[in-house]
């Protein structure tokens, strides 16, 4: 995670509010808002929460298990109006969506807050989880105008 502090917009304080601030828990959700240069790999920069978020538990468990179910299930074509709840609603992969139910209970308006604010150009949704017990999704939304990106990884049991 980078040391840089940037200022926090109150659609994501209050998804942070909603889902919880950075953490590595490795179980329930949290909210990363950093400084993303507009050419960083999106997917990759994901995957850097992801593993930040599940903590000493990647190693325990390693990286083949916590990689395994990792794909990406939905990505917001240029130019779609934006929609994150018809989007995670439209899942395809079934383990994916499974999680979907959860995670919309939670807030989905927060999350329409957040991830349909047209400065979001580029949206991907991944699955996740330790290929056995854990799965979830991870939301990733580049915001080119501030640099920076929005990330929510909700990981479950």
């Amino acid at each position: 995670m980078t040391n840089v502090k940037q200022a926090i917009p109150a659609a994501v304080a209050n998804l942070q509010a909603a889902y919880g601030a950075p953490s590595q828990a490795g179980f329930g959700s949290a909210v990363f808002y950093e400084p993303t240069p507009p050419e960083a790999d999106l997917e990759q920069a994901a995957l850097a929460k992801y593993r930040y978020f599940v903590g000493e538990l990647w190693e325990r468990y390693g990286e083949a298990a916590w990689r395994g179910p990792w794909q990406q299930v939905a990505a917001r074509p240029a130019g779609a109006q934006p929609n994150i709840v018809a989007e995670l609603k439209g899942i395809k992969n079934t383990g994916a969506a499974l999680s979907v139910p959860m995670l919309l209970d939670n807030d989905a308006g927060a999350l329409a807050a957040v991830f349909d604010d047209p400065t979001v150009t580029e949206l991907r949704v991944f699955t996740a989880g330790d290929g056995a017990a854990m799965s979830g999704l991870l939301i990733a939304g580049r915001c080119p105008a501030t640099a920076s990106a929005v990330f929510l990884v909700f990981l479950m049991d």
